[in-house]
């Protein structure tokens, strides 16, 4: 047997000095790798704990919103009843707000006080007046949210301390507010105009329901557009499509494509459906459009995956039973497949439902007061909306910012949980 071995082999010794070291460095180079992995998942979980803690701390506030209770007199001399929309309703609330202080105000006092109130609160009660003109003559308890500067002071985001030169509420509103305070007219309930309001100028009426809906319709039309297109060019090129160059060159240009900077998609849409086309500038259309571009590369490698994770034994019973191709792809591939087609697909409008880019180039950016009626008419989506108000000078809109980050990684976690339960649910295991 000795005469078998090399001479290499006979002489190495495994339980030497040289190889007991060389044993230590390799199992310190695991556990220094194992140490760089666990240290770079902690890292992570750390600064998305940083990130969730700061938005939570700074966008808790925009979920509750200071109100003011008072009464008001509804004249019939200010407001007609053949016509209960073009009333003085500016007056009467400033009549009524006046009521909850008792000190006698002089103009300019005046006009220091009613700048406590939202100046949207007239035209709620010209609405509530419009759908019940019963009110005409009566004197009606109302319930109307302060401006921003008062709604920040409430919150204790203003310092009473800070000399009143540097703060934006001045000592006589303090003075105002404590009266009102103390009367037990001053509440702060969840603000639920920050889910059922369009945008406003005025951070005390600003909601996210434009941006719900609009991103709600520009999803609807991205999904429409890339999961057909998507499944039946994935299906082609996995189960149909020749192997040649031309085939090649499509594979290769649809995985560069899943690269490409969102911003490009965006100047695409511009040039192509906004100048070519001529297609409604800032609609979910457009948007959802320039989605499903960004969109397709990734929907169509996700389906090439799940389509080639079937075993090839389907195929070949198939074939072996006398199914045509199409037979074989259409009842017994392809069901197989959708789980992973379906997790693909969410998480992949989830990535669009985030994306801010391409949205701010097809102008879905613009000051849209109302939410859209279709997928035609001006909206905004969720990030677009976040960047407008991270633009506003308002220090309303900063709590405003962050929570409506909040409420977009909330949709995303909710669409991403989706794709789990859908995965779990309807996947088979061979």
């Amino acid at each position: 047997m000795a005469s078998m071995q090399s001479p290499q082999t006979a002489k190495f010794d495994w339980f030497g000095k040289a190889q007991e070291a060389r044993r230590r460095r390799r199992h310190a180079a695991d556990r220094r790798l194992q140490f760089y992995g666990i240290a770079a998942i902690g890292t992570a979980i750390l600064l998305l704990g940083v990130l969730l803690v700061s938005l939570m701390m700074n966008g808790s506030p925009a979920f509750t919103q200071s109100h003011v209770t008072f009464q008001v007199f509804v004249d019939p001399a200010k407001v007609e009843a053949e016509d209960p929309g073009s009333g003085d309703f500016r007056g009467i609330v400033r009549r009524g707000f006046e009521g909850l202080v008792s000190q006698e105000l002089s103009r300019r006092d005046g006009r220091d006080f009613h700048d406590m109130l939202s100046r949207g609160a007239q035209y709620m009660l010209r609405d509530t007046v419009v759908e019940n003109p019963r009110l005409i003559g009566q004197t009606i308890t109302v319930t109307y949210p302060f401006a921003d500067p008062m709604d920040q002071l409430h919150k204790g985001l203003i310092d009473r301390d800070t000399p009143e030169s540097q703060r934006r509420v001045s000592d006589k509103q303090i003075a105002w507010y404590d009266e009102m305070a103390a009367s037990g007219a001053i509440s702060k309930p969840f603000n639920w105009a920050l889910f059922f309001n369009a945008d406003s100028r005025f951070p005390e009426l600003a909601g996210l329901a434009g941006a719900l809906v609009g991103s709600f319709y520009a999803l609807m039309v991205c999904f429409l557009i890339s999961f057909p297109v998507g499944v039946a060019a994935a299906v082609y090129l996995e189960e149909f499509a020749p192997r040649n160059r031309a085939t090649d060159l499509i594979e290769v240009n649809i995985n560069n494509l899943a690269a490409v900077p969102s911003v490009v998609f965006g100047l695409l849409g511009l040039a192509v459906f906004l100048n070519f086309f001529g297609l409604p500038r800032s609609s979910p259309l457009v948007g959802g459009m320039v989605l499903s571009l960004m969109t397709l590369p990734t929907m169509i490698i996700v389906t090439r995956a799940a389509l080639k994770a079937v075993p090839p034994s389907i195929r070949e019973a198939a074939l072996g039973v006398g199914a045509s191709r199409h037979q074989v792809v259409m009842h017994h591939v392809l069901p197989l497949a959708i789980p992973g087609i379906l997790t693909g697909t969410i998480i992949g409008l989830a990535q669009a439902l985030g994306e801010t880019a391409p949205l701010l180039l097809i102008g879905m950016n613009a000051f849209i007061t109302s939410a859209p009626g279709g997928i035609t008419e001006p909206a905004t989506a969720l990030p677009t909306q976040v960047f407008i108000w991270a633009d506003s000078p308002e220090r309303g809109f900063v709590s405003r910012t962050s929570a409506a980050i909040l409420v977009l990684i909330g949709f995303l976690i909710v669409m991403n949980g989706v794709a789990v339960f859908l995965r779990q649910r309807l996947e088979r295991k061979w």
